[in-house]
């Protein structure tokens, strides 16, 4: 009688427990055994911020299930029969020998594991630079449960009052959210001249940043962070920057992550450019016997063509899930993803999925966009609310390649709707007579989605012609004259409108009237605040002849410069 096959996992957060868990439904006699370098598995690391912010109780709500079994030794030894030892670090793996060597953490003993098939799931490290006074008290970073409860501690003893957030991605301005709920001030510092840089163009980081600093954040991009410098007792008081220095309390490095291959590295497995563990479509490494997921892997790109380094949880469960098929027999190719992520900030949904318009055209493709803002659901039903979009295509073909969503309307909704549309090669065409699901409490008639992708084929086809505001920029440093064509009405442009040299106010239900006293030769771009009337004023000055019009894309609510409100001086 053959002996079972023999299962070892390195890592148990995500995608480890799920490759041994997927591995046990599918082999009910292997044997699995889970090796973990900290006391915590399992756990929803994206859950930190809320816990820091008190929406979540207790840190064992992050380790438990849905209905509130710890996951534990216990737990995966009863109901999945597998070994789960924590407490015990992979130090080196022993490839001829099938042999995982291991440092018990309590003890220092060493100890060694076979396997016919090793699954590593060592995850990523948080990115803290050699930082002059970054191992001041109360300087922190974020990634395991741990660095949430020291957190928290540093909250009760010190009793901060201010807080500096280094990083303006995802955990960043979730954490800002936290420490302002906490009752701290709050200053997020980002060396990239946005928020969110890599998941959103500028335009759409500009919406978010408005609604960050309504909130009371203080936001610093285009600061780099240079040191720390404390007080007497070794706790931080003040961060400093390349324009300037900050006083602080409490603060918390959230510049990203690296993958953690130092194991497989040492293995003399291969790393891909992108700095994680190179894998086929099988997530099997240089050795076949080896597979690897989730943070520490790269994972396809299916709009790029190439791989990736990304950190998600979810795409470590979906590659874990994979693994645990393939090392019991089975052959599924992990298809890849279209970099889909989303957060919530303050009352705001932000997102990206597929490309922005800066990486596409980084990538040397040809692109058309379309800032598309509308309401998430009909605009009599109670509780409408704007979702600003903005859609990226390839000029040449149609193809989908990105949506970016910023607002307080229901944005995840239509997030996910494009990831599918890109994952499945969908044309902005293919969108422009999509069928959703349509009643008043949930979309309007035609969705935003749809909208947007209509936008994009207007302007694809040659129907309408926009003008993006960073364009609109351009222009302006070239010297051109035109006219910002302001078609609102009265009340709306005394609540808030550009501040712009060049803005002249025209009603749209006045513009026919008024078109024949306007300069004929000059360049105009209407707008309003979504710019669907700005296209309405397109099509009734080019119908009176006008032949240099095109509408502003994303009317006021997408401007991403400055603004003002009251009586027009």
């Amino acid at each position: 009688m053959s002996r079972n096959l023999r299962i070892v996992v390195v890592g148990g957060v995500a995608a480890g427990p799920k490759a041994a868990a997927r591995a046990r439904r599918c082999d009910p006699q292997a044997e699995i055994t889970i090796l973990e370098k900290g006391e915590f598995v399992s756990y929803a690391g994206c859950g930190l911020p809320y816990l820091i912010e008190g929406k979540i109780p207790e840190v064992k709500d992050l380790l438990a299930t849905p209905v509130g079994v710890l996951r534990d030794a216990q737990f995966f030894r009863a109901v999945k029969d597998i070994k789960l030892l924590t407490g015990k670090e992979a130090t080196s793996i022993d490839r001829a020998q099938k042999l995982v060597k291991v440092r018990d953490v309590a003890t220092s003993r060493e100890e060694s594991y076979p396997y016919d098939r090793l699954v590593l799931a060592t995850g990523a490290v948080p990115v803290r630079p050699p930082l002059p006074g970054i191992d001041l008290k109360n300087v922190f970073v974020i990634r395991h449960p741990g660095d949430g409860m020291a957190v928290l501690a540093g909250l009760k003893e010190g009793k901060p009052q201010r807080a500096v957030l280094i990083g303006a991605g995802a955990i960043g301005l979730e954490l800002a959210e936290a420490l302002v709920a906490r009752g701290l001030e709050v200053t997020v510092i980002e060396a990239m001249p946005q928020v969110f840089p890599g998941l959103l163009d500028f335009e759409m980081g500009a919406v978010l940043q408005r609604h960050l600093e309504s909130k009371g954040v203080k936001v610093r991009t285009g600061e780099r962070v240079a040191s720390f410098s404390g007080n007497q007792e070794g706790r931080l008081a003040r961060v400093h920057t390349d324009k300037g220095e900050y006083p602080a309390d409490l603060a918390v490095l959230a510049i990203g992550v690296r993958p953690n291959v130092e194991l497989a590295r040492q293995a003399g497995l291969e790393i891909g450019q992108t700095g994680a563990i190179k894998v086929d479509q099988y997530l099997r490494t240089s050795d076949q016997n080896i597979y690897a997921g989730g943070d520490c892997a790269e994972a396809y790109h299916r709009v790029l063509g190439r791989p990736v380094f990304v950190s998600s949880g979810q795409l470590a469960n979906i590659q874990g899930r994979i693994i645990g098929t393939n090392i019991t027999g089975g052959k599924v190719a992990y298809r890849g993803t279209v970099g889909t992520g989303v957060a919530k900030v303050f009352d705001y949904t932000v997102g990206c999925t597929g490309l922005t318009e800066t990486v596409a055209k980084n990538e040397g493709l040809e692109v058309v966009t379309a800032l598309a803002p509308g309401l998430d659901h009909a605009h009599y039903y109670p509780g409408a609310a704007f979702v600003g979009l903005k859609m990226v295509a390839e000029r040449s073909s149609g193809r989908l390649l990105g949506v970016q969503v910023v607002g307080p309307g229901d944005a995840a909704k239509r997030l996910d709707v494009a990831a599918t549309a890109i994952t499945y090669g969908a044309t902005v065409s293919d969108l422009s007579q999509l069928n959703l699901g349509y009643a008043p409490p949930y979309s309007v008639a035609v969705d935003l989605l749809v909208q947007a992708a209509q936008v994009m084929d207007n302007k694809l086809t040659g129907v309408a012609q926009g003008v993006s505001p960073l364009a609109l920029k351009e222009l302006a440093a070239q010297g051109e004259d035109f006219v910002l064509l302001d078609v609102r009405t009265p009340a709306e442009v005394q609540e808030v409108r550009l501040k712009h040299p060049q803005v002249s106010v025209v009603p749209l239900g006045k513009l026919r009237e008024k078109a024949k006293e306007l300069p004929p030769d000059r360049l105009y771009i209407p707008f309003c605040k979504f710019s669907m009337r700005g296209y309405e004023a397109q099509k009734i000055l080019q119908g009176q002849g006008f032949t240099r019009v095109q509408f502003l894309d994303g009317g006021v609510v997408h401007w991403p410069f400055e603004l003002e409100q009251g009586e027009p001086k």
